[in-house]
This record gives C-alpha cells, sequence and structure tokens, in this order.
C-alpha cells in the first residue's frame, strides 16, 4: 500500500475512520466520559452508528475504500475524530504525540493496524513535542500549513519539519485559543481546501500572513459567515475538486460552496459531529487521493 496526493482536495480513495461502536462503545461508557471530554451533551449509540453508517456510505458511493479502524478498552468518545491520531506525509504515516493526553493510546494502535495492511510508517513525533491531525493541511506535496496552538506547539512542529524533510515549505499558522483549556481549535476548525485554488475559510479568524500565503499559492476564497462557523459551517470534506461533504442544516454556506461552482452534499451528524465539535474532516484520515 502507498500513501499518495497529499493535499485536501484529490479524489478521495483510501480513508480511515472509527465507527461509534469501536468508539462510543457503550451507553456507560459514554455516560463515564462525555462531560470530561467536554462534549455538548451524551451521544446515543444506535442513532449515532446509523448517521456514521450513512456517512460512511457517501464516501463508499463516491468511490473510497473506506477502512474501519480497532476497537480497544483504552480509547475515549474523541477516537470517533480520526483525523488527529496520524499525519500522512510523502515518506509515510507518523504517530502524533496527541496534545489531549487522553487521547494517546490511539497514535499506535492506528498506526499498527494500518500498518498490518501494508501502509509504511515514517516515524513519530516525541514529547516534549505536540501534534494533531485537525492541524495540518497539505496544499501539494511541497506545501504543508500547520496550526500552532493548544493541540499543535512548536517543538511538534520543528520534529514535523525534521520527518518530513527541508524539501517541504512548512508555514506554521498562529491559531486563536479555546474559549476553554480543554477545547479544541484546530487549523481546520478555520479552513477547508476545496480544490486546487479555493478554499472555504472563516476569515476573521485568519491571519494575514496565512491568507497572503495561500494568496501567493493561488488560492481563492469562499466565506462562512458569523453564524454559521459556531456550528462547524467551515469544516468541510472535499470528496474530489469541489465535490464536497458537510454537515446539513448550514444553508447559507451550502449556497455559498454551489455558487463557486462546488457540488454538494450533506449528511446528518448530530450524534458524531454536533455533540462532539467533529465535523467531516475530523471523521475521516485520508490516506490517499488521486490528483
Amino acid at each position: 500500500m502507498t500513501l499518495s496526493g497529499f493535499n485536501e482536495y484529490g479524489r478521495l480513495k483510501a480513508v480511515a475512520v472509527r465507527t461509534p461502536d469501536a468508539a462510543y462503545q457503550s451507553e456507560t461508557k459514554i455516560g463515564a466520559e462525555w462531560e470530561r471530554l467536554r462534549f455538548h451533551s451524551a451521544p446515543v449509540l444506535a442513532p449515532a452508528a446509523r448517521e456514521h453508517q450513512a456517512f460512511c456510505d457517501l464516501l463508499a458511493a463516491y468511490g473510497a475504500e473506506v477502512i474501519e479502524l480497532p476497537k480497544t478498552a483504552d480509547i475515549t468518545l474523541d477516537s470517533i475524530y480520526a483525523r488527529d491520531a496520524l499525519l500522512v506525509s510523502p515518506k509515510g504515516l507518523i504517530l502524533c504525540n496527541m496534545g489531549r493526553a487522553s487521547r494517546n493510546f490511539e497514535p499506535a494502535l492506528n498506526a499498527s493496524a494500518l500498518s498490518a495492511m501494508g501502509y509504511p510508517v515514517l516515524g513519530r513525533i516525541e514529547a516534549p513535542g505536540t501534534i494533531e491531525g485537525g492541524d495540518l493541511i497539505w496544499l501539494d506535496d511541497t506545501a504543508l500549513a500547520v496550526g500552532l496552538g493548544p493541540r499543535t506547539n512548536e517543538d511538534g512542529i520543528r520534529q514535523l519539519q525534521a520527518l518530513v524533510g527541508p524539501d517541504v515549505d512548512v508555514h506554521v499558522v498562529p491559531l486563536p485559543p479555546p474559549s476553554h483549556p480543554e477545547d479544541v481549535f484546530h487549523l481546520m476548525s478555520m479552513i477547508s481546501p476545496l480544490d486546487r485554488d479555493l478554499a472555504l475559510i472563516y476569515r476573521p479568524l485568519m491571519p494575514e500572513s496565512f491568507v497572503e500565503w495561500l494568496g501567493a499559492r493561488g488560492v481563492g476564497f469562499v466565506e462562512v459567515p458569523e453564524e454559521e462557523f459556531i456550528p462547524m459551517g467551515c469544516n468541510v470534506l472535499a470528496l474530489g475538486p469541489r465535490d464536497v461533504l458537510m454537515l446539513d442544516r448550514l444553508p447559507i454556506t451550502k449556497a455559498g460552496l454551489e455558487k463557486a461552482g462546488c457540488r454538494v452534499q450533506t449528511y446528518a451528524g448530530d450524534e458524531i459531529s454536533r455533540k462532539g465539535e467533529g465535523g467531516p474532516t475530523c471523521l475521516t484520515r485520508p490516506l490517499w487521493r488521486e490528483v
């Protein structure tokens, strides 16, 4: 197996997910964890499973191989957000040292499962470095944006640069602090690439240096309105160039995407996305995109 297509918009061919059965596991586990992990309310397992299956069906219908990550007692409800534990790079998977310590059982578990399928592993981020997958965006094989914030620190970024090598331009994006130290604000909370030359952004939080860096690479923008930012209007998964999957009930953002020439599909995510604040990019660890 190979990792390929280091961007966020190429046609999705292989993607890893973790089902609610594997992440949420039982109503007892949900009851013990949801408040500590700052979910808005307790997910309900049966409807969560239905939502996730429908979500995966959309991925599969587009032609992507959907790989289910394993279940162990050590992982938390957060593990449904499969993107965060591993990074992809042209040289192989990189295991994260996660900013939320309770998630640090996930990287080795996920990497072991994918390595057994033949996916190469390049290395890992070691303490005191921290990094999470939601803070990384590949524009192409040589340009990588990394969010510097509560889940990804300077030492983690330094180690990442050493792993990907000097030929990759790693652009560091300072992130605003979340309202609570245990809350998450990833780079992909405010930007989702849609195509080689188009990205969905929440402009008020974008540093001007980042806007200029993207603009120098020919990237234009669709902007998310303020009223749809908190409900995760900016968290959109490109299945292919200008072919996107987003949460339902975000009509202004959906209309803006369609005006920009995007085909938009929606999914219901009350249990798997809204309660834990993890949209479609969070639910997926893309492994192979066809360019």
